[in-house]
C-alpha cells in the first residue's frame, strides 16, 4: 500500500479563491473589505517571513492588511495600547500579534487583550472555552486547516479512533476538540504516555503535532490510516537546511492511506484559514449590524 497524497497546497487555494469570491461580494453587498491587523515585535527572520507570507495571502483575497512593525525594544504598556486601539478600530475584524514576542512583553497579557470577536488566531480564552462546549468561536487556524484536510479524504469520524499527539494550546487541545465535535473518540498522547508508538498503531486518523523531526515512523501507523503531519523542523541534511514534518514520510507513505506532505501540506491550510477567520469575522459584526 501506498498512501494517498493529501495536496494541502492545492486544497489551500481553493479555499483562498473562494475567500476572494466572498469577500468580494461583501465589499459590493455591504461595503465592507475584511480588515487583518498584524503586528510584529522585533526582527525575528521566521517571523518576518511568517507575517510577510500572511500579508501576501491577504492581498490575494482581497482582504486589507495594517501591518504594524515594531521595534524590539518596544514596552509591554505600548504594545498593549496598540492593541486597544486595533479592538476600537471598527475597520480592523482580524488582530494577529505575531509569536514569539520579546522577552520583557508577557504573551498571554497581550493574546488576553485582544477583542474575543477579534481574535483571528483563536487563542483568546473565550474562543478556547467556546470551542470546548461547541459554541460558535474562532478556531486556532492549524487545527482547523487540519480539520478541512481530515474531512475531503473521511468526512464521517463517527466511531474512527484519532490520535493526537501533542497537547499544546494551540495545535494539540483544539484539534481534539474539533474531532470530539465530529464524533471520533479521541486519544490525546504526550511525552508521558505509555507505548506510545503501540498506542498510534490504533488510530484510524493519526495528527502529529509534537515538534520533533522524523518521530512517527512505519511501524507506529495503523495499515490506511488518515496521517495529518503537522510538523515544520529544520533539519541538516548532507550540509543543507530542509524542512521535515514529525512524520517520517518515507516510511509512513508505504504504510498509511493518506498522508500529508511537509512542505505543501498543513502549512498553506494554517495561512488560508487565517483568511477564513478573517472573514467570517467581518461577517458576523454585518450580521450584528456593527
Amino acid at each position: 500500500m501506498v498512501a494517498q497524497i493529501i495536496d494541502g497546497f492545492a486544497i489551500a487555494a481553493e479555499l483562498r479563491q473562494d475567500i476572494a469570491a466572498r469577500a468580494a461580494e461583501m465589499k459590493e453587498t455591504h461595503g465592507v473589505v475584511p480588515g487583518l491587523a498584524v503586528v510584529l515585535v522585533g526582527d525575528d527572520p521566521a517571523s518576518g517571513v511568517y507575517v510577510r507570507n500572511k500579508l501576501k495571502a491577504t492581498a490575494e483575497c482581497g482582504l486589507r492588511s495594517v501591518e504594524h512593525i515594531l521595534p524590539a525594544n518596544t514596552s509591554e504598556a505600548d504594545l498593549l495600547a496598540l492593541v486597544g486601539k486595533l479592538n476600537a478600530d471598527p475597520g480592523v475584524h482580524g488582530i494577529l500579534v505575531q509569536l514569539p514576542l520579546p522577552k520583557q512583553i508577557d504573551a498571554d497579557k497581550v493574546l488576553g487583550l485582544i477583542d474575543p470577536d477579534k481574535d483571528v488566531d483563536g487563542f483568546h480564552p473565550v474562543n478556547a472555552g467556546r470551542l470546548s462546549i461547541g459554541l460558535p468561536g474562532f478556531v486556532p487556524c492549524t487545527p482547523r486547516g487540519s480539520q478541512i484536510l481530515i474531512d475531503r479524504v473521511l468526512p464521517n469520524l463517527a466511531g474512527k479512533h484519532a490520535v493526537v499527539i501533542g497537547r499544546s494550546n494551540i495545535v494539540g487541545k483544539p484539534m481534539a476538540q474539533l474531532l470530539l465535535q465530529k464524533n471520533a473518540t479521541v486519544t490525546i498522547a504526550h511525552s508521558k504516555t505509555a507505548d506510545l508508538p503501540g498506542l498510534c498503531r490504533t488510530a484510524d486518523v493519526l495528527i502529529a503535532a509534537v515538534g520533533r523531526p522524523l518521530m512517527v515512523t512505519g511501524d507506529w501507523v495503523k495499515p490506511g490510516a488518515v496521517v495529518i503531519d503537522v510538523g515544520i523542523n529544520r533539519i541538516e541534511v548532507d550540509g543543507k537546511g530542509k524542512l521535515v514534518g514529525d512524520v517520517d514520510f518515507a516510511s509512513v507513505v508505504e504504510v498509511a492511506g493518506f498522508i500529508t506532505p511537509v512542505p505543501k501540506g498543513v502549512g498553506p491550510m494554517t495561512i488560508a484559514c487565517l483568511m477564513l477567520n478573517t472573514l467570517d469575522s467581518a461577517a458576523r459584526r454585518i450580521a450584528a449590524g456593527k
